[in-house]
């Protein structure tokens, strides 16, 4: 359903793409009128004012992330972009998108604890062994071990995107340490702020309770009992891309904020080290990866662990979230096959569908992709953060050859999927509303009894015009994202 005609956007393009705010015709959609119409009467000079104000804040607070170039030297840290038209959800959406998500993060645990345990996914010749096993992620010192609760993934970022016609679509799954939530609570905090006005008249789901949801998460994960466990946020550093983020939850979920250093192993237990002497630790909220967890295990050269930790954590004394291995079910060739994970565990169709994926193992697959990378996108299994990617419509004949030539050398590390339409939204630029791609990250959070998703989760954006590209890490930025409650 849409209302009344746009009135002061007069170059915006709303008919290449879905678009969240205008329909077809240019009317703008019904969930979006409010913010329209306080769009429309605000004055340029005072919208000018307000983008200062969160830039003057982001700035103050240190709300930064590290911008990568090629042609830069060393990587550039900066705030966040962050533009103020919220993204807006109606309830009906977030409802089939909070079904979904639970759905899919259910299966994906599932499916962890097969890959450890039994392998019946394998037996059964849903999944190849052999592309498991060969992953870079897969942990065999995790084979047997019962992880605390049963929980995998505790937290977890859930890519969506929209195509032409409006639906959502699984763009990939981050299940290692997704980053985004302290974004996500501080664009809230900005917007509720600085456009009080609109966000009260808007009636828009909270989002305060999912930091006690969080909590309790870990909670859950306590291998003792303990009510009242002891949960440190293991972080690598001041000098990491994400430390902000790392800050500000240990101080909103008042757990601490530790480094490899500030942990030390003894009789198979972690304690944390501090002014009252070795407090043992229950949960470690890791945001490392496993190769730098435990240098005895992992990777030997790492400073950035707890020498004896996986000791521990196979004595059941400490629960690690998310568990060490999680990272082998968010690869992108084992992605294609989280439908097929959903009928195989739950005995149920999938609410929300992947994006067509092709998996270059397969030799009909490979000589079709290889035969259309003009069309295609081709990403790197392993990689994240939109490294390691061909866009086909928008590369080059000589970014399309060497894509080729590796593709041809080590198929099995690349997989490829259509060219989707993401849906835009607008954002201000100049004062004037102009269309950008965007996509959604769903924060799923995992406890040992139930899961939640956080209302509507963190928009990202492409913030250069006709990009493909979200990521904050190249220059994307963020939007406020509003579930309303009608």
């Amino acid at each position: 359903m849409s209302t009344a005609k746009q009135s002061q956007t007069p170059f915006y393009d709303s008919h290449s793409f879905y678009d969240e705010m205008f329909d077809r015709d240019s009317s703008i959609r019904s969930h979006y009128a409010n913010i329209h119409r306080l769009f429309d009467r605000i004055k340029p000079a005072e919208l000018a004012m307000r983008q200062q104000a969160i830039n003057q804040r982001m700035l103050e607070e240190g709300i930064t992330f590290t911008l990568y170039n090629e042609s830069q030297h060393e990587p550039l840290e900066r705030t966040i972009p962050f533009d103020y038209i919220p993204r807006v959800i109606p309830k009906h959406e977030w409802e089939l998108i909070d079904r979904g998500v639970k759905q899919r993060t259910k299966a994906l645990n599932a499916f962890l604890h097969d890959v450890y345990h039994e392998g019946r996914i394998f037996r059964d010749g849903i999944v190849p062994r052999s592309m498991i096993v060969s992953n870079t992620y897969f942990r065999p010192e995790m084979a047997g071990l019962q992880v605390p609760g049963g929980v995998y993934i505790t937290a977890s970022g859930i890519d969506l995107i929209r195509d032409e016609k409006g639906r959502y679509f699984v763009l990939e799954d981050n299940l290692r340490s997704p980053s985004g939530f302290s974004y996500l609570f501080k664009g809230r905090t900005l917007m509720s702020e600085l456009f009080h006005e609109l966000y009260l008249s808007s009636s828009v789901q909270n989002i305060d309770r999912s930091l006690n949801c969080f909590l309790s998460s870990l909670r859950s994960l306590s291998p003792n009992g303990n009510r009242n466990p002891l949960i440190v946020l293991l972080t690598p550093g001041v000098y990491n891309s994400a430390y902000y983020e790392h800050t500000f939850l240990a101080q909103q979920l008042g757990i601490h904020l530790v480094e490899g250093r500030d942990l030390v192993y003894k009789d198979h237990k972690i304690y944390l080290r501090d002014l009252r002497g070795l407090r043992q630790v229950d949960v470690i909220y890791r945001r490392i990866d496993d190769h730098f967890l435990d240098p005895l295990a992992f990777h030997p050269d790492s400073l950035l662990g707890v020498p004896g930790l996986m000791n521990a954590y196979r004595a059941g004394n400490v629960a690690i979230a998310n568990a060490p291995g999680t990272g082998v079910a968010d690869d992108k060739a084992v992605y294609a096959y989280v439908p097929d994970m959903i009928r195989y565990y739950l005995n149920e169709e999938p609410v929300l569908h992947n994006v067509t994926t092709y998996v270059l193992s397969r030799k009909e697959e490979l000589e079709y992709v290889l035969a259309n990378l003009d069309q295609l996108v081709v990403k790197e299994t392993s990689l994240s953060g939109g490294y390691g990617m061909l866009i086909g419509p928008k590369a080059t004949s000589k970014e399309i050859a060497a894509f080729a030539d590796a593709i041809r050398k080590e198929p099995s590390r690349y997989i490829a999927q259509t060219t989707m339409k993401l849906s835009q939204a607008p954002v201000m630029v100049d004062g004037q509303m102009t269309p950008r791609h965007i996509d959604l990250r769903a924060f799923a959070l995992m406890g040992e009894e139930e899961t939640h998703v956080i209302p509507g989760g963190l928009t990202r954006v492409a913030m250069k015009e006709d990009s493909l590209v979200v990521n904050s890490s190249q220059g994307g930025g963020v939007k406020d994202t509003w579930v309303l409650n009608r």
